[in-house]
């Protein structure tokens, strides 16, 4: 069980930062491939496991404590992974930079996250409604139920795989058209078309690119 939730918790990291840089690349008009996304991933593994650690920390907290804290510190440290990742920012940075970047904008990462729970629980309602259907004409049998367990978890997965990509995506545009907002990217890009990302600094290219 120790082991599977390692490997799960590498390859969650390396699937969401693969799928932001991405996304991020292709976004600023940069051609890109899987295994680049991943190396850049690799290279900066360690500082993006300090992020999604403290940021599952502070949210778990949050929930623990109450519903309403966790829900708010869950929207205002959506764009962490795309601030430490693309600015090449330090794990406590990056979420004091999502904060930052958030401010007055909860609200719309709250809709984010809500349609991509939305998309999640229709697609597993959607695969789920056809074994449902199998167990009813089968109720009798008492193996149909484990069978029906099983189909269950494998529907289950298939749609965190066919949704999660969709929340990614919504984060890494989200994230630019905070920056756009509120630092004014277009015209940064307009003075210097070819700026030099720098640790910290988030010295990136606009959506002008």
């Amino acid at each position: 069980m120790l082991l599977v939730l390692v490997v799960s918790l590498i390859a969650y990291m390396f699937s969401q930062g693969g799928t932001i840089l991405a996304v991020s690349d292709l976004y600023l008009g940069r051609s890109t491939t899987i295994g680049a996304s991943l190396r850049r991933v690799w290279e900066d593994f360690g500082s993006l496991f300090g992020v999604v650690f403290l940021n599952g920390l502070a949210i778990s907290v949050g929930l623990i404590l109450f519903l309403i804290p966790g829900i708010y510190l869950l929207c205002r440290l959506l764009v962490c992974v795309p601030a430490a990742l693309i600015e090449n920012r330090g794990p406590r940075e990056s979420l004091r930079r999502s904060f930052d970047l958030t401010r007055g904008s909860a609200g719309r990462s709250f809709v984010i996250i809500l349609l991509a729970a939305v998309l999640n629980y229709g697609a597993v309602l959607l695969l789920a409604l056809p074994l449902g259907f199998l167990l009813a004409s089968n109720a009798r049998d008492p193996s149909m139920l484990h069978l029906f367990n099983a189909l269950t978890q494998v529907s289950t997965s298939i749609a965190i795989i066919l949704v999660s990509p969709v929340l990614l995506i919504a984060t890494s545009i989200f994230y630019y058209d905070l920056r756009v907002r509120k630092e004014a990217f277009d015209l940064q890009f307009m003075m210097d078309p070819n700026p030099q990302r720098t640790p910290g600094t988030g010295d990136i290219p606009s959506i002008l690119s």
